[in-house]
């Protein structure tokens, strides 16, 4: 079985962490890296749920999407949510790994399966990460956020068509009317609303992305860009499951999986 280093190194390969935003916090966040790892399991967020799930299933090592801790810690007790969690992780020897925006970023990371999904054709990083002293893509394939464009005739129903279809959604919240023309779509997952002016720069018609603020709606709607709204944990999730093939598929000496306890907290009522 590969020790838990190996499989960080191949993590990396498959998304830089230089691709992450420098507010972010990703890499092994706890964990030897000279441990075995016999059991990994992929989840987008560690919750009590997702956590007593890698403890029952004996993981040695979760990736989680979204890191923990995110945001540094004063100290390290059960009186909080985060230390309750990692505590429990520690106590039973599983190690935690994120790439959060350096994932979504890469090559095949979580943008760009996106942007396939729903059928974008000469897709390209929204934001080109450049390289360093230079106006230039360091990379073509790499940056924030995807764009890409649809034939003739599509309409933003037909956007969200494909949206639901391909993240088994059966609603989501959008801006702009159903029958409108859309021939070139950005797209950025998770809670990305910072990227409707990107958006419009790159002369596209409407953002795909998980959730923004009811302000960023009525910014996108003055600057003619549509909206749909596919909700965070749906936006990112499916990811995980693709993360789990890869890591099995490197790996076949790892028992992998993706979370099966996690969930959506949202619901319509």
């Amino acid at each position: 079985m590969p020790e838990l280093q190996t499989v960080c190194e191949f993590l990396q390969r498959l998304a830089p962490l230089e691709l992450a935003e420098s507010w972010d916090n990703v890499g092994l966040l706890v964990g030897d890296p000279q441990r075995p790892v016999a059991r990994a399991m992929t989840c987008l967020t560690i919750t009590p749920a997702s956590a007593d799930e890698a403890v029952a299933q004996r993981a040695d090592l979760v990736v989680t999407h979204h890191p923990l801790p995110f945001k540094p810690l004063a100290r390290l007790t059960t009186e909080t949510t985060p230390g309750k969690l990692l505590l429990k992780l520690v106590g039973a020897g599983v190690a935690v790994y994120s790439a959060h925006t350096a994932f979504d970023s890469a090559e095949e990371g979580i943008n760009q399966r996106l942007a396939e999904g729903i059928g974008l054709t000469a897709i390209a990083p929204l934001v080109p990460l450049l390289a360093e002293g230079s106006t230039l893509p360091a990379q073509p394939a790499l940056g924030s956020g995807r764009v890409g464009n649809l034939a003739d005739g599509a309409t933003l129903a037909d956007v969200a068509h494909r949206l639901k279809s391909f993240l088994g959604l059966d609603r989501m919240r959008a801006v702009g009317a159903a029958n409108r023309p859309i021939a070139r779509v950005a797209v950025a997952c998770g809670s990305a609303g910072q990227f409707v002016s990107a958006a419009h720069d790159a002369g596209c018609h409407a953002l795909v992305t998980g959730e923004t603020s009811f302000h960023t709606c009525l910014d996108a709607e003055a600057l003619g860009i549509a909206l749909l709204l596919a909700g965070h944990y749906a936006s990112e999730r499916f990811a995980q499951e693709h993360l789990a093939a890869s890591l099995a598929g490197a790996f076949p000496d790892l028992t992998v999986w993706a979370s099966q306890r996690e969930s959506d907290p949202l619901r319509w009522m």
